[in-house]
């Protein structure tokens, strides 16, 4: 395993290899799975995703296994519930931001018939994929996350400024940024 090559973001942990080898940039068109990570990036901010991928089984206890028809009935006493959960990051804004989210969630795949109809319009139904040789090429944000965000932030969804939405369509497939150099863009290509 040591010979082979993946992109320069991903450290020694198994949990990050894992994750890179076998979830990152694999497009994703299950709604609950899109929700999921939602509340993930928006759990990042401020944080590295290995934070968030170690807890990321607190996150599903905690949200009900991502089922945003659940998290949307929140009360304010299930989210005091969560603020002392040990498996999740405990920042109120990211906590109310997910209950405020399930509810646009659902107002979307009323409105377009899934959520991953609604997303998958901003990269016209296909992956992007991107031709980077290095860690330092790869942006933060593109015209497409700006989109996005911008879209997101209007039907009332916090923690999805374009940064957090262009990692998002980056764990969901929307983007691949494998390197050119990484196995896995090989594999896409393939």
């Amino acid at each position: 395993m040591n010979d082979i090559k993946r992109c320069g973001w991903v450290t020694s942990d198994p949990l990050y290899i894992r994750y890179h080898d076998t979830e990152w940039g694999v497009p994703v068109h299950d709604d609950r799975k899109i929700f999921e990570f939602l509340i993930l990036e928006g759990a990042q901010a401020g944080l590295s995703w290995l934070t968030i991928l170690k807890r990321r089984q607190g996150y599903c206890n905690a949200f009900c296994e991502f089922d945003p028809e659940k998290i949307a009935r929140f009360t304010e006493a299930d989210i005091q519930k969560r603020l002392k959960d040990p498996g999740i990051i405990r920042n109120k804004l990211k906590v109310q931001s997910a209950v405020t989210n399930a509810r646009a969630f659902l107002k979307i795949q009323e409105e377009f018939g899934t959520f991953d109809t609604y997303a998958w319009r901003f990269v016209d139904g296909a992956p992007i994929i991107n031709r980077y040789t290095s860690q330092e090429q790869v942006p933060a944000r593109s015209s497409q996350s700006d989109a996005f965000s911008k879209d997101l932030c209007k039907r009332g969804f916090k923690f999805t400024g374009s940064t957090i939405i262009y990692a998002h369509m980056q764990a969901t497939g929307m983007v691949n940024d494998h390197l050119v150099s990484c196995f896995r863009y090989k594999e896409v290509m393939a």
